[in-house]
């Protein structure tokens, strides 16, 4: 018990840290500002901004194409705006920077870096001010663990003059800091390649579920599961009562809880668009986590147990005291562990949507939640030893 409750202290308090400081840390561990080429634009034309990022010292975010999947690119956003168009991004070059807890070096900025964008303005806009707001989605990082993605916005004016007036240029020592020709993107986002579709599309359905199920077992590894492994183990071990039968019941509805999430997740977000993983921006979302989360944790210590009422419990045959909160952690799980994977269930949101087929994406995030909860299975049966 000892071991489970120094696990506990180690992990789940970062954890738990982590989301909470989606209310007021991550807000001063990134600063934006952003600035604009002209004092004044015409209509119908182009101009560029900058964006400078300031990195609290010891942090970093990812670049905008890391090396791993489940890390969140950082990307410069326009929130819809019927005024003015993203046309180009420029990124800096990235670093390279090992971390505690990954083998291979990341791809990341540190420090204070610049971002340039080409803006197109609106044809025939009636001169005036006109707000433009604009975003950097980013992933945090330090040595120990990621925060969960999040986004930082500046707002500036642009003045739309009349093409009678002079139009000067502004700011020019911030944009000889920026290159627009290096590493860019465009504001068309659903031009580009996705990988993870590409890997299934190349491959019959078997072997793009075997891909699907080894992705989920990998996922594991990232930053915002893997501190909720001593949690399951405290969690299994905690309620055990010795039996190894009763232990594999556990560890099978727990993957089954997941396997739920996912599943309905899954065909609900490639019918109608929308990414799972965004959900976590929300701030209530994220305090709702963390106190089921403390709550289950509690669990454990035996403040309380989670039980079927009795009507069900008799059905089954007898006290099964533990078997719907492994149940209702495993569909938990799903939800915290949503920041990290969330490019992964893009890619396959995006892949299932090109088949039109409910089942197809059922089966597909079916196979992805086996693979996230198959190692839980044996965390399980082997807790209790």
């Amino acid at each position: 018990m000892k071991k489970i409750t120094i696990l506990f202290a180690m992990f789940f308090i970062p954890a738990t840290t982590q989301a909470v400081s989606q209310f007021g840390m991550q807000e001063n561990l990134i600063k934006i500002k952003t600035y604009q080429s002209f004092d004044k634009v015409y209509t119908g034309s182009e101009f560029k901004i900058a964006i400078e990022i300031d990195v609290e010292e010891g942090w970093h975010i990812n670049s905008h194409k890391p090396y791993d999947d489940y890390l969140i690119p950082t990307e410069v956003v326009l929130p819809e705006n019927p005024n003015f168009t993203l046309q180009k991004v420029a990124y800096p070059e990235p670093k390279d920077f090992k971390l505690a807890f990954s083998e291979e070096p990341l791809s990341v900025w540190e420090g204070k870096v610049f971002f340039g964008a080409i803006i197109k303005v609106k044809d025939n806009l009636e001169p005036g001010d006109y707000q433009l707001i604009v975003e950097l989605n980013y992933q945090a990082c330090n040595d120990i663990s990621c925060l969960a993605p999040t986004y930082i916005a500046d707002t500036i004016t642009i003045v739309v003059a009349d093409k009678k007036e002079v139009v000067n240029q502004v700011n020019q020592e911030i944009f000889e800091k920026i290159d627009l020709s290096i590493t860019t993107s465009t504001g068309d986002t659903d031009a580009t390649s996705d990988p993870i579709s590409d890997a299934l599309e190349s491959n019959g359905l078997i072997i793009g579920l075997l891909f699907v199920f080894v992705g989920g077992l990998a996922l594991n590894l990232t930053p915002c599961v893997y501190p909720l492994i001593p949690i399951t183990i405290g969690y299994f071990g905690g309620q055990s009562e010795g039996s190894t039968g009763r232990l594999a019941i556990m560890g099978l509805l727990f993957m089954l809880g997941l396997a739920v999430t996912y599943s309905i997740i899954g065909v609900v977000t490639s019918l109608s668009g929308a990414v799972f993983g965004a959900v976590l921006q929300n701030p209530i979302v994220i305090l709702a986590v963390v106190a089921i989360l403390l709550g289950l944790s509690l669990s454990m210590f035996g403040v309380y147990e989670f039980k079927l009422p009795d009507s069900m419990v008799a059905k089954f045959g007898g006290s099964k005291t533990g078997m719907f909160g492994a149940f209702f952690m495993g569909l938990t799980m799903g939800i915290v562990a949503a920041p990290c994977i969330g490019p992964f269930i893009l890619g396959l949101v995006t892949y299932v949507a090109t088949k039109q087929d409910p089942f197809f994406g059922f089966l597909m995030f079916f196979v992805l939640a086996l693979g996230l909860g198959f190692p839980y299975l044996f965390l399980a049966i082997f807790s209790g030893k």
